[in-house]
């Protein structure tokens, strides 16, 4: 999770692992208030004391009703992916957010799903790909639509040796400054990748 002045000053962040599950406060909720207006959640598993699931937050308004796209693959845990539009100041920009699964063909299928959300130009995919080998690795997968991406190592956060959680983009969108925040190990077991990224 980022630090409340790093959300602040984001346009965009994507949130895995949101846990309601046996809590006093709505940490969805919370988060929401955290940068701007414009926000949604994707929640995949729904239980009376609580949700769990995603989120995605933005300072720039939605171009359009955003997507909620079910990747679950088989009986393994459910997984979403939020796709929308996002109106900047230089246009239209897509964004796809995910949490991808455990197992090696799990995460080849959808990352196939994801493909079929990307536009031809102007897409950013992040969040947690779970993705560290080669063989039918979500990296070849999304190359296709996605040449760009970061490499940054954020798992496990106390000594990170693999680069589970990344961000994507389309050919016309080149990653300026690309970061982590070591500080976020309090919080939690990734550390965030944080970018900013020309259009």
């Amino acid at each position: 999770m980022l630090h409340h002045s790093q959300v602040v000053a984001s346009d965009v962040v994507a949130l895995q692992e949101v846990d309601s599950r046996s809590r006093s406060d709505d940490p969805f909720a919370k988060l929401a208030s955290a940068v701007g207006d414009h926000r949604v959640h994707a929640k995949s598993i729904v239980t009376e004391d609580g949700d769990y699931g995603q989120m995605l937050l933005s300072r720039f308004p939605f171009s359009g009703v955003p997507e909620i796209v079910d990747v679950s693959y088989r009986e393994r845990e459910p997984r979403r992916a939020i796709a929308t539009g996002l109106l900047t100041p230089l246009g239209d920009v897509r964004v796809v957010a995910t949490h991808l699964g455990l197992s090696i063909h799990e995460r080849y299928a959808q990352a196939q799903a994801l493909v079929s959300l990307v536009r031809p130009g102007r897409t950013v995919v992040l969040g947690d790909f779970n993705d560290w080998f080669w063989v039918k690795s979500v990296r070849r997968v999304l190359a296709q639509a996605c040449p760009n991406r970061t490499r940054l190592r954020t798992f496990p956060a106390r000594l990170p040796l693999l680069r589970l959680d990344r961000i994507y983009a389309t050919r016309d969108s080149r990653f300026g400054k690309v970061w982590t925040d070591e500080e976020a190990r309090a919080y939690s077991d990734h550390l965030p990748v944080i970018a900013d990224i020309e259009i």
